[in-house]
This record gives structure tokens, C-alpha cells and sequence, in this order.
């Protein structure tokens, strides 16, 4: 029998359309990529800005963190056709890499949406992050893109840098930007907030506790920081959501239609943040899902680069 989920109108068919649009296009080359570590996933790939985005000579610098549930399948390639739309926009790109988990290590988790991996996750499959690898990864990152982004994008001015990332990238997001707020015996913690013009996560895995609840993308989150031994432990070095108020102005874009990360994670990281005291923006969006965010064919990538012109200029 057919699967019912997926006939004409529902939203698991909505949903496959809007993850095979967004994986239609060819991945874009970058213009050059630099290393900031030894391990091969240790690279930023560098788009430079096609056109002009705004006053002034100098581009903004657009950081930019793939999705992908933390797992090993997805990498970098495949949100270069949007780094490519950014900087036709006029924006200086740096896509990161960083490690994630590693197929046959751990246990996996059964299905989840679009955003887990191609196989399924399931016994054996690729886990979800590598603990503490991908968190050193994003930190080193960060602090190493000044460094890099002279050389690389010389039309850029890394004083407009604006972080943004989809998914599970935009997790990754947030965090960099509250590194100043986790405990004091993170080895991530910076002594203070980052240059940053602000953040703009799209589709963000932001709270973690909600998104356990939700068993978004497979369990991920409970995997990313584990397991069951370890999630509550690791929770205030990791969950965005504990990381508040970060003092950087942040935007989330969320699809109401998303049915990977659905609207109530998104919306319990701006509770939080309201709760700790700071404004939050929330653009919703109707009738998109998970993947248009980052789909260079579809409306809601213009919304996203809008969102990040705001904050860069």
C-alpha cells in the first residue's frame, strides 16, 4: 500500500518537495578555503561578495554553519548553493566545517525527518555530534575568522560580521554567540561577548529540553550531548537556551510548516530569552518547512537575507 503520509497535500509530502528543491541545485565552489586546524574538517570555505549589499565599500562578513543534525552525511557542500545566494546578495561568505558524528559510532536513533541522515540514523548509523570535538571545532573557528577573513575576502570589513546557521548549524549559531555565558570551567567560555553584528539562526534546534521532547531529528540532541547518562550534565555547556541573556541582538526565521524542527523549539529559545530579560525576534513564515530557509528557488532565502542585512548594516 502506498504510505498515506506521503500523498499530495500532506505535510510529509510538502515536506519531501521542499528538501528536494533545496538539494536540486549543483554545490558552489568557493572562492578559496583555509584551514584553522590539522583534521580535514577543519576548514572555512570563503565566498566573496558578488555584488554590493549595502553603503560603503566593504561587505558585511556573513559566517555561515550548516544544519545536518550534527551528523556525518551532511557537510558544508550542501548549503553552498546558499553561501553562493548570499554573496550574490553582497555579502562576503565563510561557510564552516566542523566534525561530526561518525557512522557506526554510537547507537543512532530511528528516523527524523529530512534533517537526519539518509540512512535513517538507526543501530550503527551516524550519531549525532562527537563530543567535544564539534563544540572545539566551532570555537576554533571563530576565534581563528579574523585572522583569515583579510586575506580571503579583502573586500570584506569583519566588523559587520553577522553569525547565522540552519538547523542543527543553527544551534551552533547561538552558542558561539553566549560562549561569555557558559560555566566557568568550559574550556569554550570567552571573557567576553563576541564582535558580533548579531545573529540570525534559521530553523535553530535553540532548546534543547523542548527538542528531546519533540525527538527532533531522531533524538538528536539527547545524542549530541551522550546520551540519557549524560544530557542533564552537559545541557548548560551546550543548550542555547541556558546560554541567556547574550547581549547580541539575535533573530530566529522559523517556517510554521516545519515539520522537522517544529515552531515550539524556536519559540521556547525566545521564552527563555524574554524571561532572562532580552528581546528575541521571531519571524515565522507561513506555509514553509525546514529546507526553503536555505533553498536559493524559494521566497523565504530572500526573507533570510533580508533578516541578515538588517543586522549587518
Amino acid at each position: 500500500m502506498p504510505d498515506a503520509a506521503a500523498e499530495p497535500g500532506t505535510a510529509a509530502a510538502r515536506n519531501a518537495a521542499e528538501e528536494k528543491s533545496a538539494f536540486a541545485h549543483p554545490a558552489v565552489d568557493p572562492d578559496g578555503t583555509a584551514a584553522y586546524g590539522d583534521h580535514p574538517d577543519q576548514v572555512i570555505d570563503f565566498y566573496a561578495p558578488r555584488a554590493a549589499a549595502g553603503p560603503g565599500d566593504a561587505a558585511p562578513v556573513v559566517v555561515l554553519l550548516h544544519g545536518g543534525s550534527w551528523r556525518a552525511p551532511y557537510d558544508r557542500r550542501h548549503v553552498s548553493p546558499f553561501a553562493g545566494f548570499l554573496a550574490g546578495r553582497g555579502f562576503a561568505v565563510a561557510s564552516v566545517e566542523y566534525r561530526r558524528g561518525r557512522a557506526g559510532e554510537g547507537t543512532g536513533a530511528e528516523g527524523g525527518g529530512a534533517d537526519a541522515v539518509p540512512d535513517g540514523g538507526g543501530a550503527g548509523g551516524p550519531v549525532a555530534g562527537r563530543w567535544p570535538e564539534t563544540l572545539d571545532d566551532v570555537a576554533a573557528a571563530l576565534d581563528a575568522l579574523p585572522g583569515l577573513v583579510r586575506p580571503h575576502l579583502p573586500g570584506a570589513d569583519p566588523r559587520r560580521t553577522v553569525l547565522t546557521g540552519h538547523s542543527a548549524g543553527g544551534h551552533l549559531a547561538l552558542w558561539a554567540a553566549a560562549r561569555h555565558l557558559l560555566p566557568a570551567d568550559a574550556p569554550w567560555r570567552t571573557d567576553r561577548p563576541a564582535p558580533l553584528r548579531g545573529v540570525v539562526a534559521l530553523a535553530p534546534i535553540a532548546d534543547f529540553e523542548v527538542a528531546d521532547k519533540l525527538d527532533v531529528c531522531g533524538g538528536a540532541a539527547r545524542q549530541f550531548l551522550g546520551g540519557d547518562g549524560l544530557f542533564t550534565e552537559r545541557r548548560p555547556y551546550a543548550d542555547p537556551a541556558l546560554l541567556l541573556p547574550t547581549g547580541i541582538a539575535t533573530t530566529l526565521v522559523q517556517g510554521r510548516a516545519d515539520v522537522d524542527v517544529p515552531q515550539a523549539v524556536a519559540e521556547a529559545y525566545a521564552d527563555a530569552a524574554a524571561k532572562a530579560g532580552e528581546v528575541v525576534g521571531v519571524t515565522l513564515l507561513e506555509d514553509v518547512g525546514h529546507f526553503p530557509l536555505i533553498d536559493p528557488a524559494a521566497d523565504a532565502c530572500a526573507v533570510v537575507a533580508e533578516e541578515i542585512a538588517q543586522l549587518a548594516w
